[in-house]
């Protein structure tokens, strides 16, 4: 029996590869010199589309596969895959949420931590023979801090069970208030931002939540907050982001999410108040193979004509 024909858009972790190409008749875009003339090639037989969260596929993608039926996405963000498209095309989407959740709500307190408790400052301060020479300026203290938490799905609730831990209290922004949540509900990220010492965007990217952390919310913030990014860069008005840095209008910032990754804004880097990290919250081997697993699931369960497990559309 043939086996599928499957466009990867960009490469998989290398121990999964191997998998891919033993079960599916993979097309490594990446690969092409001409991507345009290697889909006239071979985008009349694909069936299936393997991408990433931020790779994603365009309008352009899918029509040049007339015979796609599913795109599956390693990843939980969906926002760079045209779902108006997908859904007037009549393809399935499926994406790899839950088994991502613990370790990006692990690197935001992670990030906190490096801003506040000046972890990166450190390591390059011992290792720069500066210790010889004096101590280290203070950090800040994470006990007795409100996190506020913009975006109250899987993430931001991860993210609210560990902040007692940390003796923190817990504030958060959605759509609507959660009835089960015994924290303090704001209807808008500028209320949130008042309310909060440390504000982390862990809600969903694209067109709804372009800029929703903006001039307002780093003025609300104030000179003392520290802002963090596990999401979407797009859900952050950056030119506002590096203004109120420069300005020293918000004490801090830890991301590792940007606009334009991997070839973020260099005024980012000249930043010493700024934590950057290259969107890498998922970034463990147990989870990388978790969201692989999934992908493959997905895939495998449309093939075999069953329900998918983890469908977006």
């Amino acid at each position: 029996m043939a086996k599928p024909d499957v466009l990867m858009v960009g490469p998989y972790p290398d121990w999964e590869m191997p998998v891919f190409e033993r079960d599916y008749a993979l097309y490594k875009l990446w690969q092409a010199a001409d991507r345009e003339a290697f889909l006239r090639e071979v985008g009349g037989k694909i069936r299936a589309i393997a991408t990433s969260g931020t790779l994603g596929a365009s309008a352009a993608l899918i029509d040049a596969c007339p015979k796609l039926e599913i795109i599956a996405c390693f990843g939980v963000g969906f926002d760079a895959i045209d779902l108006d498209r997908a859904r007037a095309r009549g393809v399935k989407v499926t994406n790899t949420p839950d088994v991502l959740t613990e370790d990006v709500a692990d690197m935001a307190f992670a990030l906190i931590l490096a801003s506040w408790r000046r972890i990166v400052d450190g390591e390059a301060f011992v290792r720069a023979g500066r210790w010889l020479k004096g101590p280290l300026p203070l950090g800040k203290s994470l006990s007795g801090k409100t996190l506020g938490i913009l975006g109250f799905g899987r993430i931001g609730r991860a993210l609210a069970r560990r902040a007692p831990a940390f003796g923190m209290r817990v504030a958060y922004c959605d759509l609507a208030k959660d009835a089960a949540a015994e924290h303090d509900f704001c209807a808008d990220p500028v209320s949130l931002a008042k309310a909060c010492d440390v504000l982390v965007a862990t809600t969903a990217g694209g067109a709804a939540t372009r800029n929703l952390v903006n001039a307002p919310v780093f003025d609300a913030l104030g000179p003392e907050g520290l802002f963090v990014n596990v999401s979407r860069g797009s859900v952050v008005d950056e030119a506002a982001l590096i203004e109120a840095l420069e300005a020293k209008r918000i004490g801090g910032a830890a991301l590792d999410v940007f606009w334009n990754e991997p070839r973020i804004d260099e005024r980012f880097l000249a930043l010493p108040n700024v934590v950057l990290q290259p969107h890498h919250a998922s970034g463990t081997v147990e989870t990388r193979k978790a969201m692989a697993q999934l992908v493959r699931d997905n895939l495998e369960a449309h093939f075999a004509g069953r329900p998918l497990p983890t469908p977006v559309i």
